[in-house]
């Protein structure tokens, strides 16, 4: 009978061991990449390593919607309507400041190629005391053209997308 008073007297602490075990095994995170898993067998194939300190929260994020690829985009939902003949007028005006950025940035970037001269530029005062400041004059041109260059193609990529203007 001792025996079975001494066994009923440690019977709750070994359960709250056996639970505090569990509990321990459970709470074990590991990361793997940026994935977690608190399976113990699928980190250890996969060399994921246990996370150690505060408690981890995973929330799983929305998936986009699977798109057929020739759907429009479609305005939020609050989007105010807009009536065709003012869509055209606003599309008619932003094809004007468009076509007008384009023609400065067409005339500028004739300006600078005028300037760099297929790579010779022409010698200023300073340029002939300072051989490394024509060098430098040069690399800016150069660098100016190809940023001039890319705004060209920014700005006709924006007209292209720009419903075609109406014929008159």
């Amino acid at each position: 009978m001792n025996l079975n008073l001494m066994s009923l007297r440690c019977l709750p602490l070994l359960l709250a061991l056996g639970a505090a075990s569990a509990v321990q095994a459970q709470n074990t995170i590991y990361r793997c990449g940026n994935e977690y898993t608190n399976n113990a067998n699928q980190a250890r194939e996969r060399g994921c390593k246990a996370v150690e300190g505060g408690n981890v929260t995973v929330v799983e994020g929305t998936r986009p919607a699977a798109s057929s690829g020739t759907a429009k985009p479609s305005s939020p939902a609050g989007a105010p309507k807009v009536a065709p003949n003012d869509q055209r007028a606003r599309d008619a005006d932003a094809r004007a400041i468009l076509e007008g950025e384009l023609r400065k940035a067409q005339a500028r970037h004739a300006e600078l190629l005028k300037e760099y001269n297929n790579g010779a530029p022409e010698r200023n005062a300073l340029d002939l005391r300072n051989p490394q400041k024509y060098q430098e004059r040069t690399a800016d041109l150069k660098a100016s053209i190809a940023r001039s260059d890319s705004d060209i193609e920014g700005i006709q990529r924006e007209l292209s997308r720009l419903p075609a203007p109406p014929t008159r």
